[in-house]
């Protein structure tokens, strides 16, 4: 058996700590299925995401090695966000994932519709 324990050494929960959010996994999928992308590009694909969090999503994703940002000495100054190969490397663990959530997903709405329903 495998123990997680909480001291800040175990990569399970490091890496599902940052990937865990709201917002991660739908800016890595939709860089994964755009391809490079600039910040307001990404805003608009995720309509709902605030730019503040974007930001910060991109900066956490940018700090774990995932996304590369890169900025053009124009003016005004444009930066674009891409994969890269570690966030590539990722992309197919995470389509697992969507592909389960969208086979699932009926049943788990079934699922709580009778859990509400005992209550």
């Amino acid at each position: 058996m495998q123990n997680f324990h909480p001291t800040g050494n175990c990569p399970v929960r490091n890496v599902l700590c940052r990937l865990g959010d709201k917002w991660s996994m739908l800016v890595l999928i939709t860089l994964n299925a755009n391809g490079t992308m600039r910040f307001n590009d990404i805003h608009k694909t995720i309509a709902d995401v605030s730019q503040r969090m974007l930001t910060v999503t991109l900066r956490t994703l940018e700090a774990d090695g995932l996304v590369n940002r890169k900025v053009y000495a124009e003016v005004p100054p444009r930066v674009e966000y891409e994969l890269t190969e570690r966030g590539k490397s990722l992309i197919p663990h995470i389509e697992g994932l969507v592909v389960w959530a969208l086979e699932q997903m009926p049943g788990i709405i079934e699922n709580r519709k009778k859990m509400i329903q005992t209550l």
